[in-house]
């Protein structure tokens, strides 16, 4: 039995697919091919339905994979430990969610680059389904996402709890309305981010406590954009408190929602086996430096 066999293996049982799998493994499809029939041949034991072009684990398979993946994750720890010696550089990938990249994730990579500076830092803003994607795929190393998040594989840190708050132009009606329900949003147009954005789902889900479905007039891929819009007069929207920012004074102006009022958390996401390299720890204690105060105050 070959690592890159268990690797064939992992692969065609994550993507259900023997073509899909070898581009993955970057070999040809027969090869892939045949490396899963030596496979079951020395196992004894079939591994694979093979239904027309979907390929479905067995119980053989599925009493397989998951000590497959666990041989596969001790590899890798075991490679990462041996090559992160002391003298080497550092490297790091980060993600971040569209409403926390440019409003504190980018904030703290300055200050790591500034205090360790051979720490070479990759960032990628998406959004959470992405970024959790990218972590149990092993392209991440760490990620600042919203929860919930259900894959099992993923550890989760629970940083700090925001509110949303509703923004609107500055000349709206709600704006100067002491206070502000739900329900007064039922006539409004709604500026929101794009349909995979988590953000966006929890503002339908809080209308429709409500008992209304938003009216979307403007779908965007930016808060920068969704602010530009509101200031516009083009809508009104509901955004996390950490997203506030001074220029937005004198064009939007944000209202604490009453009653029900929606509230997110954001938290740490890694991959369950993934080792912890010494680049990591050192942005970690920077993260975490910079959430303990947002932590406080949620509190």
């Amino acid at each position: 039995m070959e690592v890159h066999q268990l690797r064939y293996f992992v692969a065609v049982a994550e993507t259900g697919n023997f073509t899909r799998a070898a581009e993955r493994c970057h070999v040809s499809q027969p090869s892939l091919s045949q490396q899963i029939i030596n496979l079951e041949n020395e196992l004894g034991h079939k591994l694979f339905h093979r239904l027309g072009r979907k390929a479905v684990l067995t119980e053989s398979g599925e009493l397989f994979i998951e000590r497959a993946r666990r041989v596969l994750s001790e590899i890798e720890i075991a490679a990462r430990e041996i090559k992160d010696t002391p003298a080497m550089e550092r490297r790091i990938t980060v993600g971040a969610i569209p409403t926390v990249m440019p409003y504190l994730m980018t904030s703290i990579i300055e200050q790591v680059r500034q205090k360790h500076p051979n720490l070479v830092i990759h960032a990628r803003e998406d959004f959470r389904t992405a970024l959790v994607k990218s972590i149990v795929e092993g392209e991440l190393d760490l990620a600042l996402v919203s929860l919930p998040v259900t894959d099992t594989r993923v550890s989760l840190e629970p940083l700090f709890t925001e509110q949303l708050l509703l923004a609107v132009p500055k000349a709206h009606p709600l704006a100067t309305q002491p206070i502000v329900l739900g329900e007064d949003l039922r006539d409004e147009t709604f500026v929101l981010l794009g349909h995979s954005s988590a953000l966006a789902a929890q503002i339908q889900r809080f209308c429709g406590a409500h008992n209304f479905d938003p009216q979307i007039g403007f779908r965007c891929s930016q808060i920068a954009t969704v602010k530009s819009f509101v200031s516009m007069g083009l809508g009104i929207s509901i955004l996390p408190q950490g997203t506030r920012a001074p220029e937005d004074e004198g064009h939007i102006v944000y209202r604490r929602l009453s009653g029900r009022a929606p509230t997110r958390q954001i938290a740490l996401a890694r991959h369950l086996q993934r080792y912890q390299s010494r680049g990591a720890s050192l942005f970690l204690e920077v993260l975490r430096e910079n959430v303990r105060p947002l932590a406080a105050t949620s509190a």
